[in-house]
């Protein structure tokens, strides 16, 4: 059976309708179950098992011969929160009790890195750096980097790993998130409720309000990756996972007007003063890495990709 942990949330709920579409539905599913916003992300799709994320590892250490296959993408992901202890429990050591538990029953891992661990990108997006030299800006980063170094260092290890620093990716099923989803999310429930969206000025000279950069990535592409990784024998490691190409929050906001037939109205607002000095400006996946494993599929532009998800998902809260 095929494990998915965070399988309730946003990109693991994806992930499962993806391996339902290729034929796999012997799957366990893995998260915190308790709430009911993310229920509809799972509800009526095909899997073995449920098993609530606090009692997974007990259950992993009895029945590991049941397992052939770990895609751990269940982590607490609020860059907002500060409170250490928090990460380290969910994001750090359960992630070390899966990477232990994988290597003694030999059995592939695929985990959820991010591209937080960058920081303010003083080395660049370059999957090749080493994570000992990183800098995130907050305490989330700074466990999905602590895991990346631990896991670089480990002599005993899953048959095959791979480590996945996921760049800013929107998409269906985040309905549940919060202030955590995505910028085309709120952008799209901005234009419904004001016909505007607000955007941050930006207060770096080097940029116009707006053109702040980010790597957008769309979630259909980030499951096709995952199920590439999956279904070959590729060389363990960290990976980026972007779209490779960095575009404006006007780009997106712009793109949103259109798949919703509406004028673009922007109206930019001061960055709060508490996060300016934090503020990234640019982030772009570098993704020679995976491309040189072979991987030749296309990534989804921009447009294309917000066209999909607000015409397809948001209008009619629709779920992938």
């Amino acid at each position: 059976m095929i494990v998915i942990t965070g399988s309730a949330g946003f990109i693991g709920s994806c992930l499962l309708s993806k391996f339902i579409s290729e034929g796999v539905k012997d799957i366990i599913l893995v998260d915190d179950f308790t709430r009911e916003d993310k229920e509809n992300n799972y509800l009526g799709k095909e899997f073995s098992i449920k098993i609530d994320r606090s009692e997974f590892i007990n259950w992993f250490r009895k029945d590991s011969s049941l397992v052939e296959y770990v895609i751990h993408l269940g982590a607490r992901t609020d860059t907002t929160e500060f409170n250490k202890q928090i990460f380290d429990e969910l994001n750090l050591n359960y992630t070390k009790s899966l990477w232990e538990l994988c290597a003694q029953n030999n059995i592939p891992l695929i985990y959820a890195s991010s591209a937080a661990t960058y920081g303010l990108g003083e080395h660049g997006y370059n999957d090749n750096v080493s994570p000992e030299i990183l800098k995130p800006l907050n305490p989330y980063g700074e466990s999905k980097n602590d895991f990346d170094k631990w896991a670089l260092k480990q002599q005993k290890t899953p048959p095959r790993w791979q480590g996945l620093k996921f760049f800013n990716v929107y998409g269906p099923n985040e309905y549940h998130k919060g202030r955590m989803a995505s910028v085309v999310f709120h952008a799209f429930n901005q234009i419904n409720s004001t016909k505007r969206v607000k955007l941050f000025k930006s207060h770096n000279p080097k940029y116009k309000d707006g053109c702040q950069l980010r790597d957008f990535v769309y979630v259909k592409d980030v499951v096709d990756v995952i199920w590439y990784l999956y279904s070959n024998k590729i060389n363990s490691g960290i990976y980026n996972l972007g779209s490779g190409k960095a575009r404006t929050f006007q780009d997106l906001a712009i793109a949103t007007f259109k798949a919703l037939n509406c004028p673009v109205d922007i109206e930019y607002v001061d960055t709060p003063v508490d996060i300016r000095d934090k503020y990234q400006y640019f982030t772009e996946a570098n993704m020679q890495k995976l491309i040189n494993t072979g991987y030749t599929k296309s990534f989804t532009s921009l447009e294309d990709g917000v066209t999909d998800y607000v015409t397809n998902y948001l209008k009619d809260h629709k779920y992938f």
